[in-house]
C-alpha cells in the first residue's frame, strides 16, 4: 500500500513533469513517508525536484501550535533554507509574494474527513490561487481515516466560514485528493490539477476501515492523536461550539466529553433511552478527568469516553454526528437550563454575528433540534436523511478508490 508520496518518490516517470520546475509543499507533520522520513525533507533530497518553498497550514508546518485560533508567523526553514509560508497567520489564503515563488504546488496533508477540519478549506483556497496565478497544483493523496460513511447536516448559505468552505455535510467521505476534484466542478474551477493516487487503498476493508493498520498514525494536528479521535471527530468537533470540555487538557482529546457540574451517568443513561440505534458501533465508558488547559481546567470533570475500537467497532453502524447530537440533547433533558452553547462573545474562527455550534454545524438546525423539548432522534433524522443522500449522490462522480 503506497501514499501519493511514496508513489511520487519511487515512480520517476511520475515526477517527471516537475522537471525543471520550481516546486512549493504544502505540509505537517503527518506528512511523512513510509519510512516516517518528513515529505519535505524526502522530496528536498530527490534530485529531480527543485524545492523552492513550503506553507503550513494551521497548527503550522510544525505542528507545534497547541490550541485552535493560535497563529503560525512565516518562517525560513532551518534545515534547506527555504521561505515557510504561514496559512494560518496573517492570511488564511496565500499572498502574491507567496505564489510567485514556485511553478507547481503539491499537497500533502493528512485530513480527518469531516468538513470543519481546516485542511478541506486550505486545499480549496490554494485551489483558487493556483487558478489565479495560473500555478499547477497536485494533490499527493492519502487516506481519508473515517472512509467512506457520509453523515450531518449541509452546510447553508450564509454559514461559510474557515471551517465550513463548501456544501457538504460534516463527515464527507471523500480523500484530499477526491475532494479537490469536487471543488473544481463545484465552483467551476479552470486550473492545472492532478492527483497523485494512492496504490492499494481500500477504504471498505476491516480492520482499519479506512486507514490501513500497515502504516503508523501521526498527529496531523496536536489534539489528533489516535484512529479514535480521527473516528469520532465528526462528532466531538462539536463540542468546540459547547461549554463542555472536549478534553483538550487531557492526553485523549476529541474522544471525551464532560464538565464538572453534570452527571454522566445519567447522560449516558438517557442517551441510551432515547435513540440507542445511535450509540452502535463503539463503547461509551463513563469516566473523571482534569483538564490542565483549556475549558474547566484544573476542575474535576465527570464525563464520557467514545471507544470506537478493537471489538466494539463497527463502521457501518458507528454515527460520531448523531451520537454526539444525543449527548446535547440528554443534557439538555436532564438540566433544561444549563448553558450548554458558548455565547455570541466568543467568535469562533473569527466569524460574526452566529454562535459558535452553528458555525461548526453550517446552520441552526442541531441546535435548535437539541434546545426544542418536544423534539425527537427521529426529527433529527428527517432532517439529516435528505442531505446525506444528497451528497452521497454528488461526490460519486469523484471517488476514485
Amino acid at each position: 500500500m503506497k501514499f501519493g508520496v511514496d508513489r511520487l518518490l519511487s515512480e520517476p516517470e511520475l515526477r517527471a513533469p516537475l522537471k525543471g520546475k520550481r516546486v512549493a509543499l504544502v505540509a505537517h507533520p503527518a506528512s511523512v513517508t513510509t519510512d516516517l522520513t518528513h515529505s519535505l525533507d524526502a522530496l528536498a533530497g530527490c534530485e529531480d525536484i527543485n524545492l523552492t518553498a513550503a506553507f503550513g497550514p494551521q497548527h503550522g508546518l510544525k505542528g507545534d501550535k497547541q490550541d485552535n485560533m493560535v497563529e503560525t508567523p512565516d518562517e525560513t526553514d532551518r534545515v534547506h533554507g527555504i521561505p515557510v509560508f504561514s496559512l494560518y497567520g496573517d492570511v488564511r489564503r496565500p499572498t502574491g509574494q507567496s505564489m510567485s515563488t514556485f511553478d507547481v504546488v503539491l499537497i500533502d496533508l493528512q485530513d480527518l474527513g469531516c468538513r470543519i477540519y481546516t485542511f478541506v478549506t486550505t486545499l480549496l483556497y490554494m485551489i483558487e490561487a493556483c487558478a489565479e496565478h495560473g500555478k499547477e497544483i497536485w494533490v499527493l493523496d492519502r487516506p481519508n481515516p473515517a472512509g467512506r460513511p457520509v453523515e450531518g447536516l449541509t452546510l447553508r448559505p450564509g454559514y461559510e466560514s474557515f471551517v465550513g468552505a463548501a456544501p457538504m455535510p460534516m463527515r464527507h467521505g471523500l480523500t484530499l485528493g477526491e475532494m479537490g476534484r469536487w471543488f473544481i466542478d463545484h465552483f467551476g474551477i479552470e486550473v492545472d490539477y492532478r492527483v497523485v493516487e494512492m496504490q492499494g487503498w481500500q477504504p471498505d476493508d476491516a480492520p482499519g476501515f479506512g486507514w490501513p493498520e500497515s502504516r503508523i498514525w501521526i498527529n496531523p494536528s496536536p489534539n489528533a492523536p489516535n484512529l479514535s479521535m480521527a473516528r469520532s471527530y465528526a462528532g466531538t468537533v462539536m463540542l468546540e461550539g459547547a461549554t463542555l470540555s472536549e478534553g483538550r487538557g487531557t492526553t485523549r482529546p476529541l474522544e471525551i466529553f464532560g464538565a464538572p457540574d453534570i452527571d454522566a451517568r445519567a447522560v449516558i443513561d438517557v442517551m441510551r433511552t432515547a435513540a440507542s440505534e445511535w450509540l452502535e458501533g463503539c463503547a461509551l465508558r463513563e469516566i473523571w478527568f482534569e483538564p490542565t488547559f483549556h475549558k474547566h481546567a484544573g476542575q474535576l470533570c465527570h464525563g464520557v469516553h467514545i471507544h470506537p475500537e478493537a471489538r466494539f467497532y463497527d463502521h457501518a453502524a458507528f454515527r460520531p454526528w448523531r451520537l454526539q447530537a444525543l449527548a446535547f440533547k440528554a443534557i439538555r433533558r436532564l438540566y433544561p437550563d444549563y448553558p450548554l452553547w458558548r455565547g455570541m462573545d466568543f467568535k469562533y474562527e473569527y466569524t460574526e454575528g452566529h454562535l459558535a455550534i452553528d458555525i461548526i454545524n453550517g446552520g441552526p438546525a442541531l441546535r435548535e433540534w437539541v434546545d426544542d423539548p418536544q423534539s425527537t432522534p427521529s426529527d433529527l433524522d428527517a432532517l439529516t436523511h435528505g442531505d446525506e443522500a444528497a451528497w452521497c449522490a454528488a461526490r460519486h462522480d469523484f471517488l476514485v478508490y
